[in-house]
């Protein structure tokens, strides 16, 4: 059975028109279609593929880390996700994503050998996401 390290609840409310907001409140934002009149006009403003964004970027770079640590080396690194969004024809809508990965005093070849043991152990890795497991849970209460 596996160890649960960690666990996050966010709720939304009237779609890419409404807001999101975590649990504990740190997330606590409206969301709006991009290039929509919502989002130029509201100040604090994000849509899924941001947050989508920040997230797989951190959680790759902490992979990058752990690899690094075993391996016993102080990398400085920076990740950026570039998350698009893009409609297929044939399989509806996708994301693409494009990682940049920044490590300072390293050389290439030593930081690509720890990017791809990293990209081996990180919970979105291509691997891991063939197989993660969707659970759905529909209420129909009235709030």
């Amino acid at each position: 059975m596996s160890e649960i390290l960690y666990s996050s609840t966010a709720t939304t409310y009237g779609g890419l028109e409404g807001k999101v907001k975590s649990s504990d409140g740190v997330i606590n934002m409206a969301t709006a279609i991009p290039g929509t009149d919502r989002d130029e006009e509201l100040e604090h403003v994000t849509n899924p593929e941001q947050l989508f964004a920040a997230a797989y970027a951190t959680c790759f770079d902490n992979a990058l880390q752990i690899v690094a640590k075993k391996e016993r080396l102080d990398l400085e690194s920076q990740v950026t996700a570039n998350v698009t969004l893009v409609e297929d024809e044939k399989d509806g809508y996708k994301l693409s994503i494009n990682l940049q990965i920044k490590g300072e005093n390293i050389d290439h070849n030593q930081l690509d050998n720890l990017v791809q043991k990293a990209n081996q152990i990180w919970p979105y890795s291509e691997e891991k996401r063939k197989n993660m497991e969707l659970t759905l849970e529909i209420d129909t209460s009235n709030h």
